[in-house]
């Protein structure tokens, strides 16, 4: 099933969060920028970050599928374009579905695709990469699965970190001691899930709770800033499940353990490819 074409360009001007976390030189230097793809039924795509000040600095994501997050990519400030084509296309073929963001230096953002594939839009998640206080995490949940129109998400025994957060939307930050966790997850028919969560002291975490291609939910944990200052920059991390039929020729997602590797520099064009 191919993507739709002629789907409205939908502007986004945003001005993020300050990543106090992150080490001097990269706030000084430039800004973050990540991808994510979290519509269940929408085919792979490939997605394109192009500069509109210099078209030659761009990054191009290839075959990304439902629950993939790519890691930081530094960008070096202004606008860039971000679309979506399907797997595969050739770079001229029109996007599918596309928006604007206009970074600053400092600021860390998520362009994600989100809905169902017949809503598809592209939205802007606020990254707060502040660290935790000393010997805590800091977790937040992102809301992927479109079977389940609102969840309640807790730590089993701990916080509640979200209650009643609708499909393609987001906790806040939330404070827990690291560790291994037993996340609960109930849906509007009661208990939907209870998934294995893991936190180390001084890590900020997004969790994504997904679809699972067999049928009920998975959750899926990217690491947003880590205890060093710093954040993860330059792979694409990808996901699990979705319900969507992957295109002819194009390239599978290996849940949790395959990476997308960055090459070259902002200086041209970099392209990342699914191993």
């Amino acid at each position: 099933m191919g993507l739709r074409a002629g789907l409205a360009v939908v502007g986004v001007t945003v001005l993020g969060v300050l990543a106090v976390g992150l080490t001097p030189a990269a706030a000084a230097d430039g800004a973050f920028l990540r991808l994510a793809h979290l519509s269940p039924d929408t085919p792979e795509v490939d997605v394109y970050v192009v500069s509109v000040s210099d078209p030659a600095d761009t990054i191009v994501l290839e075959g990304v599928g439902y629950g993939a997050v790519s890691e930081y990519q530094t960008v070096s400030g202004g606008t860039y374009t971000i679309s979506m084509r399907p797997a595969g296309a050739a770079a001229s073929t029109p996007p599918v579905i596309s928006t604007t963001l206009n970074t600053s230096p400092g600021n860390a953002y998520t362009v994600a695709g989100v809905g169902v594939f017949d809503d598809l839009g592209l939205t802007v998640l606020d990254d707060d990469l502040t660290l935790p206080p000393a010997g805590q995490s800091r977790v937040r949940v992102v809301q992927a699965s479109a079977s389940e129109p609102e969840l309640d998400i807790s730590v089993d025994g701990g916080p509640t970190l979200g209650t009643d957060v609708a499909f393609a939307t987001t906790t806040g930050y939330t404070t827990v001691p690291p560790g291994n966790w037993t996340l609960r997850v109930d849906g509007t028919a009661g208990l939907a899930a209870t998934l294995p969560l893991t936190v180390e002291a001084g890590g900020v975490y997004s969790v994504l709770v997904l679809d699972d291609s067999s049928g009920g939910l998975t959750v899926v944990t990217r690491v947003d800033a880590a205890s060093s200052g710093t954040v993860p920059v330059g792979s694409v991390e990808t996901g699990a499940g979705g319900t969507a039929a992957r295109p002819a020729g194009s390239l599978g997602l290996l849940a949790g353990a395959t990476m997308l590797v960055v090459a070259g520099t902002l200086a041209g064009r970099r392209r990342a490819a699914l191993r």
